[in-house]
């Protein structure tokens, strides 16, 4: 027994992490081989970057091997690797707690979820030390950080607690060891101690690691004489060391020498995800700068995909060294759901991480990324839309955050914009689309922000627009409000706001006729306009008359320079103050409610009526364009007072 033994009990998301795995969540439950060899790799990367700058970590012609021993008699499982290895500190924080973000939600929420929805979930944090519990019934982790002399020993039945004690390891590294459940082939266990099981699990799901896994076998050979000739009918036992893994990185190798499961396995070893990916693409540039790159586009937005501190970016090779697990810089921010490995030669294997911003060959990589990626996205769109639609449904919101900060991809990146649009209740229409689609006198392409299409779809902004034939795009996910102000013009077409003042779409015929008949109209009610605009001074700062009001009696408008009604919600919502921002009051005075305020006006200018009618027509036009009313209670007590009044 080691000295200085300590027993802790798992973080509560931890044991409900445990609970999960093992009842069964997975059914391919020989997808803990995989993850254990995964993580065996990164320690190995780990340990090699580390070398670099203290080269003694790693001794003279030390063979750096993931090694699997298997116990028929004793049934047991054991993977060693000569990596980083951790200290006792480590152990306590990566083996006994879950510190990614999100998981703790994820876990709360399980309740709600079915069980394969929850296992493509964990699937996504990057716990697959967990799912060894699956198969084993107890689980010995033993391991000694790189540089440290004491190693510490981890030992845990999956019931709530584990067990931390000072121990030794000849070398540094981590050994695990699985006290494995009995073979139960209904449920999905396989017999893992036997060599034929293990080595073609590794070959199916890590051919690709680049570093040798190992595994010995007994094996019967021909007895040899003294000339060495086989003798007939004799063997010998003897004991074999086979390499399970071909090693040769799969982003090296031609497309054409890999199967789209190949792939597909490479993908869940980088990602730790699940599922299968939506799409692969692959890179190779040769010349003056020379890369490869291997990149994959989920089939399922991970968990975490906009939290602020979660882990993003594409693993970075030099010289087959991972030198960056996460380099953010290889990517733009709107493209951090890609997965995936670049390597290059021509980036030192010591770069800093100030320095690799600066590095102009990253600079190069990066244009050439994203170029690959949006090109493969335009495919996609152009040969198989059903895919495509399911990439937008999953990562659209994300991929609209590129118009406001890169502008060099802009136009690109419009032509991959999907949105929902009075053309079609349920189907989604790209710019290209709906340029095909415009009324001959149709100058701009139309659109309306707010919440919902419930909303939208029946505001006053649009009655003169369906009037037209005219289409308008119904922009509703919260970044749509960025993507707005960043929408100028597509294929020559200017984008307009139908919610903005002086907005015509009489055409250039009826152009001239059209505000003949607004300035006249303007000059007849002018004096009620004046009325309604003092009693609403507060708030508006200009009411006038609406060329673009066919049914209802007022809407608000903004001014060019003013936020949207949506957007100042938003803003409000998330605690930010927003400077006054006095509306512009349109009304109709072809509509009977402003005939009769007219007729009030012109018999009795002082008629209190006319001012509680002031005040619900602003409420009314707030309401329809889905904005907060200044005063409820008082917007309340004159709806109630007219409807008194309506019924006595």
């Amino acid at each position: 027994m080691g000295k200085n033994v300590e027993t802790h009990q798992f973080q509560a998301e931890t044991k409900r992490l445990l609970d999960l795995m093992i009842n069964s969540i997975y059914s391919n439950k020989e997808i803990f081989l995989r993850e254990l060899i995964s993580n065996a790799s990164d320690a190995i990367d780990k340990l090699r970057f580390e070398a670099i700058t203290n080269p003694g970590l790693i001794k003279k012609d030390e063979e750096l091997l993931i090694r699997i021993e298997t116990d028929e008699k004793s049934r047991t499982f054991t993977i060693h690797d000569n990596g980083i290895g951790m200290t006792r500190q480590d152990v306590i924080s990566h083996i006994g707690t879950i510190a990614k973000s999100g998981t703790k939600e994820m876990l709360e929420n399980s309740k709600n979820k079915d069980v394969k929805e929850l296992g493509d979930m964990i699937g996504q944090f990057g716990v697959g030390f967990y799912s060894a519990f699956m198969v084993s019934d107890r689980i010995e982790l033993l391991t000694r950080r790189a540089g440290e002399d004491t190693a510490t020993k981890w030992v845990s039945s999956g019931d709530g607690e584990y067990t931390i004690i000072d121990s030794e390891r000849d070398t540094h590294g981590t050994t695990i060891t699985l006290h494995l459940k009995p073979e139960d082939k209904e449920n999905g266990i396989d017999d893992f101690s036997q060599y034929y099981v293990v080595s073609s699990i590794v070959k199916k799901h890590s051919d690709f690691i680049n570093y040798p896994i190992k595994m010995q076998r007994e094996v019967d050979k021909p007895e040899l004489d003294k000339d060495g000739k086989p003798i007939e009918g004799k063997t010998v036992k003897e004991i074999e060391d086979n390499t399970l893994n071909s090693m040769k990185p799969i982003w090296q190798r031609s497309k054409s020498d890999v199967k789209p499961e190949e792939y597909a396995e490479f993908y869940k070893h980088i990602s730790h995800d699940w599922q299968e990916p939506l799409e692969t693409m692959q890179l190779q540039v040769e010349g003056r700068l020379e890369y490869r790159a291997l990149m994959f586009i989920p089939s399922k937005a991970p968990f975490d995909l906009y939290y602020r501190d979660a882990s993003v970016g594409l693993q970075l090779y030099t010289k087959r060294v991972l030198i960056m697990d996460a380099c953010k810089d290889l990517l733009p921010v709107y493209l951090r759901f890609i997965k995936g490995v670049v390597e290059s030669a021509d980036i030192p294997l010591n770069i800093s991480r100030e320095l690799l911003q600066q590095d102009r060959h990253i600079t190069a990589i990066r244009k050439r990324l994203v170029k690959k990626v949006l090109d493969s996205l335009k495919t996609m769109s152009e040969k198989d839309n059903e895919k495509y639609l399911k990439f937008w449904a999953e990562f659209g919101p994300a991929l609209k955050e590129g118009l406001s900060s890169d502008f060099e991809n802009q136009e690109a990146l419009m032509g991959l914009l999907l949105f929902q649009s009075s053309n079609d209740e349920k189907k989604l229409t790209n710019l290209k689309d709906y340029i095909s689609r415009m009324k001959k006198d149709q100058e701009a392409i139309y659109f309306i922000t707010g919440e919902s299409r419930a909303l939208v779809e029946n505001s006053p902004h649009l009655e003169s627009f369906k009037a037209k034939g005219f289409e308008v795009l119904f922009l509703t996910d919260p970044v749509d409000e960025l993507v707005a102000q960043s929408l100028n013009e597509f294929e020559k077409k200017p984008f307009k706001s139908v919610t903005k003042a002086d907005l015509d779409i009489s055409g250039d015929e009826n152009k001239e006729e059209k505000e003949k008949e607004l300035k006249a109209e303007q000059e007849k009610s002018k004096n009620l306009l004046e009325f309604i605009q003092k009693h609403l001074d507060a708030d508006v700062k200009e009411v006038k008359v609406s060329s673009r009001l066919v049914s209802s009696p007022a809407c608000i408008v903004a001014g060019e320079a003013d936020i949207s009604a949506h957007l100042e919600k938003l803003l409000n919502k998330s605690g930010q103050e927003v400077p006054k921002n006095k509306k512009i009051l349109e009304v109709n005075t072809k509509h009977e409610i402003l005939k009769k305020m007219n007729e009030r006006f012109e018999k009795n200018k002082d008629d209190a009526t006319l001012k509680d009618m002031a005040e619900l027509l602003f409420g009314y036009a707030l309401i329809a364009e889905g904005a907060e009313i200044p005063n409820p209670s008082r917007f309340n007590e004159l709806m109630a007072k007219m409807m008194q009044q309506a019924i006595t």
